[in-house]
């Protein structure tokens, strides 16, 4: 079917082929070609295509209750909130369908936390430029793009945007309106870019200073992907608020935000909300995901292939010198910032049965499944070895 032929709504530009069929790092289309997904839907597929173990939590699931709303309790949601508050920072959970949903019950809830305190004036929420924290209003008004608010009316007050990276700026953003600062610990659609450590470190510390609020965006960045549950770990210090979805349902729609008792002293009854968020086929398989997540074993491996991959895109950029400028991100969200539009490449790749992303500032992206070997990542590398050299011979002919 030609795109003039169909009926969804044509705010996507997809290629041809269509997938049918997915094995751990392998997708075949309805013609039966085999890909290697070094995408895994956008950082989704945290296990791989179709694991047994996420299969059998669903079905059995489905073979029992699959909604009853939030008007009663669901069991699942009792449990995975008690392992989430367990590895974590947090005390309470809401669970969500996506990763926009879990931003706007942040923001909400960062605003609340000030009303609750008696500065209800406090609602200014700082973001940086080239950052993304989804696709509904708010999330798009909290988002550093400003094409993302073309054309959808006046941007909502309450949203300050400073450079990426620049603390003096963020410093002279910071007053007696400041709500909240939200960040990626590592920027998914903005270019791949990991924040230093020592930053984070020094926006907790203000925050602290200056009495408002840390979100952490965790969408792409959490549930493993760079080595450890949740990116920020690694800095040693903790948000006030999380917002988390992709990798954490395993390919299944779900998100959740988390907070401290004390950043959600503002969400009581009736405040928020959500119909099929938390639903018992979701929380299913984000209890059997987490499961596989939180086993030790699974972490030493994302480390240990995070590391050969790390040294391998290196490589790429040592031998391309005129195409690659930099290797960025953090354990399996990775990034090759190119001096050419990473289109044509992720084309090429696509040509050559590996599939990538591609992110702002001219970046190549690869968020493979957590599970992905060695072997293919070598495989992985080896195109796009192979296409970069094919680029800078057919531009130097």
């Amino acid at each position: 079917m030609s795109a003039s032929d169909s009926h969804i709504l044509p705010v996507y530009s997809p290629p041809e082929q269509i997938f049918v069929r997915g094995e751990g790092c392998w997708i075949w289309d309805d013609k039966g070609d085999k890909y290697l997904d070094c995408i895994a839907g956008i950082a989704v597929n945290a296990l791989g295509h179709a694991p047994p173990v996420l299969q059998k939590a669903l079905t059995e699931q489905a073979a029992k209750l699959w909604h009853t709303s939030n008007m009663f309790k669901v069991k699942g949601q009792e449990e995975l909130a008690a392992k989430y508050v367990r590895d974590s920072f947090a005390d309470v959970v809401f669970f969500t369908n996506s990763g926009t949903e879990a931003i706007e019950g942040a923001l909400k809830t960062a605003r609340k936390y000030h009303t609750a305190n008696g500065n209800p004036e406090r609602i200014d929420i700082i973001g940086f430029q080239g950052s993304f924290h989804g696709r509904s209003y708010a999330a798009i008004n909290a988002s550093g793009n400003p094409s993302y608010l073309d054309g959808f009316g006046p941007r909502l007050p309450g949203f300050v945007q400073v450079p990426f990276g620049d603390h003096d700026a963020l410093k002279a953003a910071v007053g007696p309106t400041t709500a909240a600062l939200i960040i990626e610990p590592v920027q998914g659609e903005g270019g791949v870019r990991a924040v230093p450590e020592s930053c984070l470190r020094e926006l907790r510390a203000l925050a602290d200073k200056e009495g408002f609020l840390i979100i952490f965006d965790e969408v792409q960045s959490g549930a493993g992907r760079t080595g450890k549950m949740w990116a920020h770990q690694w800095s040693g210090i903790t948000p006030d608020i999380m917002a988390v979805a992709k990798g954490v349902g395993g390919g299944f729609p779900m998100g959740a935000f988390l907070a401290t008792k004390d950043a959600a002293k503002g969400m009581v009854r009736g405040v928020h909300g959500t119909t099929f968020g938390g639903n018992p086929l979701a929380m299913a398989v984000g209890n059997a995901c987490y499961d596989e997540l939180a086993k030790p074993e699974m972490m030493h491996h994302v480390n240990t292939v995070a590391n050969h991959l790390g040294q391998a895109l290196e490589g790429l950029k040592d031998r391309h010198p005129n195409l690659v400028v930099d290797v960025r991100g953090k354990g399996l969200l990775r990034g090759l910032k190119l001096k050419i539009d990473p289109k044509p490449i992720q084309g090429a790749l696509r040509d050559r049965k590996v599939l990538v992303g591609v992110a702002g500032d001219n970046v190549l992206r690869l968020a493979p499944p957590l599970v992905i070997s060695e072997a293919e990542i070598r495989q992985a590398v080896d195109a796009i070895d192979a296409v970069l050299g094919a680029h800078a011979a057919q531009a130097g002919a």
